[in-house]
């Protein structure tokens, strides 16, 4: 499981309740990955695009941006509205462990993302403070988000992808997060 600071391990109540979430989550979609080599990592093994070492690049880049939103509101995420073609097939590498990327490497910058977002958690001055949300087709317009909302969300996508992970690894050589 993730690694805290002191301040971290400190904490008590909601903010306590929101990084054990996080750490849970995060836990099952690592473990996932679990004795596997790059290739095996970049292996599809199922009807979708989606293969382990991808969906945890897509996990990662999708922690970096909403903790950044947190701080820094919609200027950190592009305007998904206006996205052309080539933009959506450059987004689409999120998904996918590319050459010359390792399992090994995606791990680490994934580890460091956690890390600075437990920070984050630890010292925001308030979960209540909002920013409004990027343009998105899949966004209503003009509604904000707190931060409480964003860890949540952040927590749900970590949960959510690492079910799809179990299923990827399953299919790859019968293992299993749980069960």
């Amino acid at each position: 499981m993730t690694d805290t600071t002191n301040a971290t391990t400190e904490l008590s109540g909601e903010r306590a309740d929101l990084l054990e979430t996080l750490t849970t989550a995060r836990h099952f979609l690592r473990l996932t990955a679990r004795d596997l080599t790059d290739d095996q990592a970049r292996q599809r093994t199922t009807a979708s695009e989606l293969c382990l070492g991808g969906l945890i690049k897509h996990v990662t880049s999708t922690e970096r941006f909403w903790a950044s939103f947190i701080v820094e509101g919609p200027s950190v995420m592009p305007d998904f509205t206006t996205l052309t073609e080539a933009d959506w097939a450059k987004r689409g590498e999120e998904f996918q462990l590319l050459p010359g990327e390792t399992l090994a490497g995606v791990l680490a910058e994934y580890e460091e993302v956690a890390r600075r977002t437990d920070q984050l958690v630890a010292a925001l001055p308030n979960l209540d403070a909002a920013q409004p949300l990027p343009k998105a087709p899949w966004f209503e317009a003009d509604k904000s988000w707190s931060a409480r909302r964003t860890l949540l969300h952040i927590a749900a996508e970590t949960a959510q992808h690492a079910g799809h992970a179990d299923i990827i690894r399953e299919s790859l050589d019968g293992a299993k997060s749980m069960g």
